[in-house]
């Protein structure tokens, strides 16, 4: 009897701490299967079976996709609606506890065939959110006798905070409709164009390693959402994420910063700090927008590169941090090398593996609509706006506008007007947006404009621009929409105002 209830009592803790974890497995920028093929083996070993699979429901074909499983025959199953158990599930929205598959007259032999493994008993439960059907979780074969009542009320209860917490990540359904939108590889990360598609695999592949990652791309691409990625789905994801904004430290104190002081090391200093590089160590360390970071440091840092030895500010111990580096940039590193701006070896040095991040024109339609849906449902939920939607009219409109602040920008456009929106649907004028020079004036329902007027909310920015005075003129017209105000126009660019007051200067 003692065993029995020590069992029973670690099988209920079991399974407290699963549905207690939920929220926290879903919170990063993980691959969306390694994050949901770890739950599904977690729940398998809660319920005391040899299997478990999350079924989802797609929204676009209605198709049921074994999005991932604890299932080594195959990557994916594929089901259509109403077939099997699965099927039976998802478009009835009951509860299926079956003791004896072969005998049931829903099951489907021609998926077992498939697989080539025999289920004897199954539990299958319906993922439900706001009374939409979003896909099925299905336990197979329980190791000691069949499912029970108990069986029931947790698979019940695991369906539906799996049901809430598919909503905090960006396989988010539509309240009007059946099933999910499977919009990107990586939670929170979302983008489903070719051009993305070749980021996420080079992601996946930088994340098996140790080497050196350098993001390349323009303001605003979202290089610290993919800088994050990489660490998470990487061996190293249980220990410190550092991330150091180089346009934010103060010019005197950046060695300090990165590679902390000793106590007495100049005045003020009054006790031992470590640095960044030493908070990462066992970790990832993020040097975000690392052009900016000043010649004198370069060569200190490229020894820590090549070495991964370091003295504190004031010391003479040489220290030893087992650190993975991630930097990211902006800027044209091989021209600033070419110009002495950058030390040539270090940037040779950081582009062990060189990702290049689109810009959101380059993009494609599909994705902007995927990201703008994605902020409306956001800001909607934050700012407690209920259920808002975005015109059709606003699709040809979004596409057409360049984008020159990139997703941040469009992310900001998206926020204010769900700020300021009335009814449930946002149409062309709550986005603000005017057309660029040229960028499909009829569409966007505004009058053509020349390419030397800047209106406070457009950016007419000609032709034959390099990068650089693009984002110059892009920051002047912000400050000037913002009366002038620095920190508000540092906060609506995202940026800080140290970067800013150098985008000015030029």
């Amino acid at each position: 009897m003692m065993v029995g209830k020590s069992m029973e009592l670690q099988q209920n803790e079991q399974r407290f701490e699963l549905l207690a974890d939920l929220g926290a497995m879903i919170a990063g920028e993980v691959e969306l299967d390694d994050l949901l093929a770890t739950f599904a083996a977690r729940v398998a070993r809660a319920l005391g079976a040899d299997r478990a699979t999350l079924w989802l429901i797609d929204g676009a074909n209605g198709e049921i996709r074994s999005r991932v499983a604890t299932l080594p025959e195959l990557a994916e199953l594929r089901v259509p609606q109403g077939v099997g158990v699965v099927g039976h599930v998802a478009a009835t929205g009951e509860l299926v506890n079956i003791r004896d598959a072969s005998v049931d007259p829903r099951w489907a032999e021609s998926i077992a065939k498939q697989i080539g493994y025999r289920a004897t008993s199954m539990l299958t439960a319906p993922i439900i959110r706001r009374d939409q059907i979003r896909g099925v979780l299905q336990v197979l074969n329980k190791r000691e006798g069949t499912f029970d009542e108990r069986d029931e009320d947790f698979a019940r209860q695991l369906a539906e905070q799996i049901g809430r917490a598919l909503d905090y990540t960006t396989l988010r359904g539509d309240d009007a409709s059946r099933g999910l939108s499977v919009r990107g590889r990586f939670n929170h990360v979302i983008g489903r164009s070719p051009a993305m598609a070749a980021v996420y695999e080079m992601i996946v592949r930088a994340a098996q390693t140790d080497a050196t990652v350098l993001l390349h791309g323009e303001t605003g691409t979202g290089k610290g959402l993919l800088a994050r990625a990489i660490h998470v789905n990487s061996d190293r994801r249980a220990a410190p994420y550092v991330h150091v904004d180089c346009t934010t430290l103060p010019a005197g104190l950046v060695e300090s910063e990165l590679f902390g002081h000793e106590r007495g090391a100049y005045t003020g200093a009054d006790s031992r700090v470590i640095g960044k590089v030493e908070a990462a160590n066992g970790g990832t360390l993020f040097l975000d927008e690392i052009g900016e970071l000043p010649l004198p440091l370069q060569g200190k840092l490229l020894r820590f590169v090549q070495e991964r030895q370091f003295e504190r500010v004031g010391g003479r111990e040489t220290l030893t941090a087992d650190v993975r580096l991630v930097a990211a940039t902006n800027r044209d590193l091989a021209a600033m090398a070419t110009s002495n701006q950058f030390r040539s070896d270090l940037y040779f040095r950081l582009r062990v593996v060189e990702i290049l991040i689109p810009p959101l024109r380059e993009r494609g339609g599909d994705d902007i609509s995927d990201l703008a849906d994605h902020f409306v449902q956001q800001f909607a939920r934050r700012y407690r706006k209920g259920k808002l939607r975005l015109a059709e009219s606003t699709g040809p409109a979004l596409t057409a506008y360049a984008w020159p602040g990139n997703v941040r920008e469009l992310e900001n456009t998206i926020e204010r007007a769900v700020v300021l929106s009335r009814g449930d649907t946002i149409g062309i004028k709550d986005l603000g947006l005017r057309s660029l020079a040229g960028a499909s004036d009829s569409v966007a329902g505004m009058p053509a404009m020349s390419s030397a007027a800047i209106p406070i909310d457009a950016i007419a920015l000609p032709p034959g621009l390099s990068l650089e005075e693009a984002e110059r003129r892009y920051a002047r017209a912000i400050l000037d929409r913002e009366g002038g105000n620095q920190s508000a126009a540092a906060r609506a660019l995202g940026i800080s105002r140290n970067k800013l007051a150098r985008l000015l200067r030029g």
